[in-house]
């Protein structure tokens, strides 16, 4: 059975766990602290970084945009209807320039910091960068949800879903990040009324569910983050 080496609040894993739930995929989940750098981890994948998909004949394909787009030429295009990504060459490019936004640009601003300061500093050992979180950084990821909230709303309010007519990558890669950022209860549901119904959509996917359970050590979730009308 292939593996997904992934942490459970890293935003590009949760991207490809999403992908493959929504394909039917069985994989193996492998949870790796990157921190620790280990040394079979690293033969994999150099880079030390998340997500790394090891398929059946033991070959690695590390990062989420490369096993996403391995994913869809292997198997995405036998979905017909179900495809996650288009046949469209300039609607593949929309997709492509959301997903890149929800995991590199809103994953520099907001999440990376976060999940840093409030999640991985409490699992680090001192010596190897944890302890208390910087307040500075957190102030500032948090300014920045604002900004990537109301551009998710405006897609979400002008257009069925974010890429287009159909569910796409642009739509999960959006969910892992706001997911990860639900679970720490940073995102005020009150003030984005258009993404909080798009969100309730994709939460309440099958292949959304093995998140709702989920729980990182020491981390208690937000009281709604497994309500599905919340």
């Amino acid at each position: 059975m292939p593996t997904l080496y992934h942490h459970s609040m890293s935003t590009a894993s949760r991207f490809i766990r999403l992908v493959l739930n929504e394909y039917g995929f069985q994989v193996d989940l492998v949870e790796e602290q990157t921190w620790e750098k280990r040394r079979d981890f690293l033969a994999l994948n150099p880079a030390g970084t998340l997500p790394v998909y090891v398929d059946d004949n033991m070959r690695a394909l590390c990062g989420a945009m490369v096993i996403s787009e391995f994913i869809d030429e292997t198997h995405g295009v036998l979905k017909r209807d179900r495809r996650l990504f288009a046949e469209d060459p300039f609607q593949r490019a929309e997709i492509r320039r959301l997903t890149e936004w929800f995991l590199e640009k809103m994953e520099q601003d907001v999440t990376r910091p976060l999940v840093r300061e409030r999640v991985q500093k409490l699992l680090i050992p001192n010596g190897l960068g944890g302890g208390a979180p910087d307040s500075k950084v957190l102030r500032t990821a948090r300014t920045n949800i604002r900004h990537h909230m109301k551009y998710l709303s405006w897609l979400a309010g002008s257009r069925q879903w974010l890429a287009g007519e159909r569910l796409s990558y642009a739509d999960l890669s959006a969910a892992a990040a706001i997911s990860v950022l639900d679970y720490l209860g940073e995102v005020d549901w009150n003030e984005f009324p258009v993404a909080k119904e798009w969100y309730q959509r994709l939460k309440s996917r099958p292949s959304f569910r093995s998140f709702l359970t989920e729980r990182v050590r020491g981390i208690t979730p937000v009281s709604h983050y497994a309500d599905l009308d919340f």
